[in-house]
């Protein structure tokens, strides 16, 4: 059966073949009752546009590429999710990348992505590599970095104030007394180490000094907060609060205090940091640091749009503030508890 064509509906709508076009591109203005029957006749038919030879003659694909390091965190699976509606709202598609937290892994799909010649690209990097930013720029693609942007690249991006989160965890949890309190950090790899110098920031602030040994390295995954409070304890087992740097090690915080048979939050208070949806789902419900995820989405395609149709020429960064959401995992301190340097361990 030879495929269905343009002049196809045309014939079956009563309409010339420009109308169609007309239809089918916007523009021109077509009377609705004209634009409604050729798009009844195009479901009748089965007819699909030829997307590919559209492309070409108009240089674009309406097509934008998603590079993030993990489906399986829920963080940038909801962030994955808001980007994708924002671009399906403003008529374009986006193409999913996923690095693994790998760099290789990344760079292919980069490459990949720009073979493809997509109108515009939001990278979330897996490190603060230059390299990636600069096949970006080399390559004159409109693009968008998240969360992390080199302050010597001439590369638009969108993040969260990471210092300022930390630093309301910090002082959140010194309000409710607590002096003997533990980090579970970003690893130093991620370029946004800014939440723990935040948190620290905040204590010294109140006048209590954190030792290097209640900051520990995490990996931004549920089993890496269980096995980094595990380290934790059996430094300070006094510890009366923790902060995760990611709401996913956070909940993998709360699991290794169950099994380590300390109460949440009675024995020890949990905060975490992004807000994400499972933190209603547990039992203690998680108090977080929340990140804008929804408006964070929305700037993300503003700016690229800007990029795309030749509204602005220039790298432009925007800084959303966290806020503090207080729930059920943490309480007021009753232990006077401070740091002993005899029981430190390295």
């Amino acid at each position: 059966m030879a495929p269905v064509t343009m002049r196809d509906v045309a014939k079956r709508a009563r309409v010339s073949k420009t109308t169609v076009s007309h239809v089918l591109n916007g523009t021109r203005y077509v009377e609705p009752a004209t634009e409604t029957r050729v798009r009844q006749a195009m479901r009748e038919l089965g007819y699909r546009p030829n997307l590919l030879a559209r492309s070409f003659r108009r240089r674009e694909t309406r097509t934008i590429g998603l590079l993030i390091p993990s489906i399986a965190s829920p963080y940038w699976a909801e962030l994955a999710q808001v980007i994708e509606r924002a671009g399906y709202a403003a008529g374009y598609g986006v193409l999913l990348g996923t690095s693994n937290w790998s760099v290789d892994l990344e760079r292919e799909y980069l490459q990949l992505l720009l073979a493809k010649q997509i109108d515009g690209i939001v990278l979330a990097a897996t490190t603060p590599n230059g390299a990636m930013f600069n096949e970006i720029l080399t390559a004159h693609v409109p693009s968008v970095v998240l969360n992390q942007i080199p302050a010597d690249r001439a590369v638009s991006g969108v993040l969260v104030d990471n210092y300022r989160g930390g630093y309301l965890a910090g002082e959140y949890l010194a309000r409710l007394g607590h002096r003997q309190v533990g980090c579970i950090r970003l690893p130093p790899t991620a370029g946004q180490d800014g939440r723990g110098a935040g948190f620290r920031q905040a204590y010294t602030d109140a006048g209590i000094a954190l030792p290097d040994s209640a900051f520990i390295d995490g990996d931004y995954e549920y089993r890496g907060g269980e096995t980094a409070v595990q380290y934790l304890l059996d430094r300070h087992p006094g510890t009366t609060a923790v902060f995760a740097a990611t709401d996913h090690m956070a909940l993998g915080v709360i699991k290794g205090l169950q099994r380590a048979r300390r109460q949440v939050p009675d024995d020890v208070s949990v905060i975490g940091f992004d807000n994400i949806s499972y933190a209603t789902a547990i039992t203690p419900e998680l108090t977080t640091i929340a990140q804008p995820i929804a408006r964070m989405g929305e700037m993300v395609m503003q700016l690229l749009l800007n990029q795309i149709h030749g509204l602005t020429s220039a790298a432009e960064m925007v800084v959303l503030e966290p806020t503090l959401i207080e729930r059920e995992s943490c309480c007021v301190c009753h232990r006077d508890t401070v740091y002993d340097a005899a029981v430190e361990r390295t």
